[in-house]
């Protein structure tokens, strides 16, 4: 199920969020370090981790900051002072590269993830995900947690997945939309929301919940990590950090935070 930016896409997308107060909210990350990294908020605990090992390895300093993509890609828009941009979808690194707001040679897909439904952890509920399964029937009274559809990357790819199986219309109601991944993740987790959809590595990095079920890869487009340094940078060392990710050093940390290779037939 392919994403356009453009057209009726955008205006939902701006009618689901208030960008002027997200950008006021959020204030950009400093710049201060020599590298400044924008991305997903479902790579906070793998780049945190592994911005440590690179400040350890090169004695460079090491920032970033997480959101959704589609915020942090309005951000850079607006002149925010991101060296890195890595986005959780190939649309909004598509939105950057059509406003030219990023280097297009050092553009890369770096990794992959799953999509699962969690529940909190003491929830014993089993369901098996297949076409027309009673997910609104569970849900119930209570709220399915998912980054917006309209502009969170995770959230999209969960539309798509339950529209594919035929219980989007009868779920959309009882959905609670997230301004990020980690924002719905909380939000099973504290149990303001009987279940959620999330991807496979925010599940790992929070005991309060556990996986009921991982979706079949082809009922959502392949989930991609695009990478790449921004037009605007200056940093003399975020080509060589970018690069770096592709390691093998680096990637076993993400393979340990449960990451996946990015689909080798993407684009």
């Amino acid at each position: 199920m392919k994403r356009n930016l453009s057209g009726t896409n955008v205006g939902a997308w701006l009618r689901g969020l208030a960008v002027a107060t997200t950008l006021i909210l959020m204030p950009f990350a400093s710049h201060a370090a020599d590298v400044t990294v924008y991305a997903a908020a479902s790579l906070k605990d793998a780049l945190d981790t592994l911005g440590k090992d690179w400040q350890t390895k090169t004695g460079k300093t090491f920032v970033a900051s997480y959101a959704a993509s589609s915020t942090l890609a309005r951000q850079i828009e607006n002149k925010a002072p991101a060296d890195v941009f890595i986005s959780a979808d190939l649309d909004w690194m598509n939105w950057l590269a059509d406003r030219k707001l990023i280097k297009p040679e050092s553009r890369f897909n770096l990794l992959g993830n799953a999509l699962v439904l969690i529940t909190q952890a003491g929830n014993a509920t089993q369901i098996h995900i297949a076409p027309g399964f009673p997910l609104a029937q569970l849900v119930a009274n209570s709220r399915l947690a998912s980054g917006d559809p309209a502009h969170v990357p995770a959230g999209i790819y969960a539309q798509a997945a339950l529209e594919k199986l035929g219980v989007w219309a009868a779920v959309e109601p009882r959905l609670a939309r997230a301004d990020s991944v980690r924002s719905a993740l909380a939000l099973v987790s504290r149990g303001e929301a009987l279940f959620g959809i999330v991807y496979a590595t925010d599940a790992m990095a929070d005991k309060g919940v556990r996986v009921v079920d991982t979706f079949p890869a082809d009922s959502h487009p392949p989930i991609i990590y695009p990478a790449a340094l921004t037009a605007t940078t200056t940093s003399a060392d975020a080509a060589s950090f970018l690069e770096w990710l592709k390691s093998a050093d680096a990637q076993a940390v993400f393979a340990r935070f449960g990451f996946t290779p990015a689909p080798a037939s993407a684009g």
